[in-house]
Parts: structure tokens; C-alpha cells; sequence
């Protein structure tokens, strides 16, 4: 039986409306990297993640990837609502990502602000509305 000490982080979801999309989106404009594109029976396996964290991948998950049409309705409603997740991301220079993502014209969550938890950090929403933070440790 583990003890919880085995245990690691491997995948996150993030709901999408539509998976093209988001992966032009996580992929050509965030710069994440395909890890997996593939048939997952009637759906689709698609899976991203950031080139220095070969672990990691984010699904890039549609509504009805839900495990019965109950979970996949409250999906598309929280789709519809805007009410998503979040993502954090750390970066070397927040300021030349805030640039270079309000440029590609993400929408602006937050600008560059100095946070009381020792980072410089800034957000931004996806297509769908999921919160991107970008963070940038203070020295």
C-alpha cells in the first residue's frame, strides 16, 4: 500500500472547448511542446507540456472526455460561465513574458505586479478562460 511518498504528478488537466485550437493556442503561442496526439476511442488523447519538464503534461481535455454525459453537461456550463482553472508558470523574466503574450494578444488578466509572496508575476486568460500566471521569483 503507498504511503503517499511514491507519489508524483504526471498529468493535469485543463478544459478546452475546442482541442485544435487549443493546441494552437498552448503550442504556438505559449511555446509548450505536443507531447501526445492521439485516438482515444471516440475522443481524442492530446496532451502538451513545457520543454523543461519532460514529466509533466497538461490534457488538453474537451467537455466530453467526462466520464458520463451528467459530468460533460456541467462541463460545457462551466465552459459557457468562464469559471476555469489555473495555470502557474515560472519564468526567468516577467516582464519580457508579459511583452511577448500581450503582443500575440492574450487577453490581460493581470499586468507585471510584485506579489507579498516574494514573485514578480502577471496573468493572462486562454480562449476558454483558464487563468495563466507567469512567475518570476524575486531575489
Amino acid at each position: 500500500m503507498s504511503n503517499g511518498k511514491d507519489l508524483s504528478l504526471t498529468h493535469v488537466a485543463v478544459l478546452v472547448g475546442d482541442q485544435d485550437q487549443a493546441l494552437e493556442f498552448y503550442r504556438d503561442v505559449l511555446g509548450l511542446e505536443v507531447r501526445q496526439d492521439l485516438p482515444f476511442g471516440p475522443m481524442r488523447w492530446l496532451t502538451v507540456g513545457p520543454v523543461s519538464q519532460p514529466a509533466i503534461e497538461f490534457v488538453l481535455e474537451s467537455p466530453d472526455m467526462a466520464p458520463h454525459e451528467d459530468a460533460a453537461k456541467a462541463n460545457r456550463a462551466r465552459l459557457d460561465s468562464g469559471s476555469m482553472g489555473t495555470l502557474i508558470f515560472r519564468t526567468d523574466d516577467a516582464e519580457a513574458t508579459f511583452a511577448r503574450l500581450s503582443a500575440a494578444g492574450l487577453r490581460v488578466d493581470q499586468p507585471v505586479t510584485d506579489q507579498p509572496y516574494g514573485v514578480r508575476d502577471c496573468g493572462f486568460l486562454d480562449p476558454w478562460g483558464n487563468h495563466l500566471r507567469f512567475s518570476q521569483p524575486l531575489a
